[in-house]
């Protein structure tokens, strides 16, 4: 059985991979979405991760269709207590920004659509600097004493916003952040490592990365000369064209066949072994998917292992 992990100072235990949602309603339909729902809780998983906003880019959507989708699926299965559901706040086309009124009014709107009563986890997806934090933190503040929210979280924000949030929150003996989401993976160390890092550990707030896999460049499938049919490819292939892509790609090669592990398992592994990281977030679109995600839980890289992609990944 694989231990979960302490989210921060919360008293949510998660398992070592969060399930992303943001392909539900895109790339998976419902059926496919059910499908991979249920082969991460079968395998263990319970922290599933969306926003209100996935997936408004989509011609003909509206925003919230991952939460309808998560919130069928916890209703069919009658699993609501078994799953730590986070979502986000401040992207939807209907509920943009972070006022004290558009929180309240989007999380009443996820809440509906996830149908349920409480959100486990809910961040800021994307800070406004124009709103100062004392009305964001009072209006979070006023969720968590409501019970419609456990915990919440930030993603996307400076480490001086952050720090401001913390102390304000400290000060006045309101909710605090347990978590942040940042931007971070082996070919991405800068978009966290150093202030923010330091803050997570300063406070005890646990990391939750996002893009963990560098939109599938992680996943092994980009090498030169090979195209990839994938609505993310682009942005994925590029890291190919930089010295510090093709080395850690090579690092990954070496370390997954000295394991008989699969790429995106060792990646994951790298990334769940670094201070503050909790659970490393990651999406399937099929049930096939899920395996090389699902891995890390059981992977540990030796200390040389990871000090070989730290290098690599310089």
């Amino acid at each position: 059985m694989t231990s979960l992990r302490k989210l921060g100072s919360s008293d949510l235990e998660v398992f070592p991979l969060s399930l992303g949602g943001n392909v539900f309603g895109w790339t998976a339909d419902e059926t496919a979405s059910f499908a991979v729902l249920d082969a991460y809780a079968a395998a263990g998983g319970n922290f599933v991760d969306t926003a209100d906003s996935y997936t408004a880019w989509i011609e003909g959507n509206s925003g919230g269709e991952s939460e309808t989708i998560i919130g069928r699926w916890v209703k069919a299965r009658g699993n609501r207590d078994d799953v730590v559901i986070a979502t986000k706040v401040s992207q939807h086309p209907e509920f943009p920004g972070l006022t004290a009124d558009n929180i309240k009014a989007a999380a009443d709107a996820s809440l509906r659509r996830l149908g349920t009563d409480h959100i486990d986890l809910y961040y800021t997806h994307f800070d406004k600097p124009e709103v100062p934090v004392e009305e964001i933190i009072g209006a979070l503040d006023e969720l968590v004493r409501a019970g419609k929210v456990r915990h919440i979280a930030a993603s996307n924000i400076s480490p001086e916003r952050l720090r401001e949030s913390l102390e304000f929150s400290d000060r006045e003996g309101l909710a605090r952040y347990v978590a942040l989401q940042p931007h971070y993976n082996l070919v991405s160390r800068d978009t966290y490592e150093g202030g923010l890092q330091d803050l997570a550990a300063r406070f005890g707030l646990a990391a939750v990365p996002y893009f963990a896999l560098a939109a599938g460049f992680l996943t092994g499938k980009y090498r030169p000369g090979t195209t990839v049919q994938s609505a993310r490819a682009a942005g994925a292939a590029k890291h190919l064209d930089t010295e510090r892509g093709r080395d850690v790609l090579t690092a990954l090669d070496e370390i997954a066949q000295a394991h008989g592990a699969e790429i995106p398992t060792v990646a994951l592994a790298w990334l769940a072994a670094q201070p503050t990281v909790a659970a490393p977030i990651a999406s399937a679109r099929t049930v096939e998917q899920l395996p090389a995600l699902l891995g890390v839980a059981r992977l540990e890289l030796t200390a040389e292992e990871l000090a070989r992609l730290t290098r690599a990944s310089a």
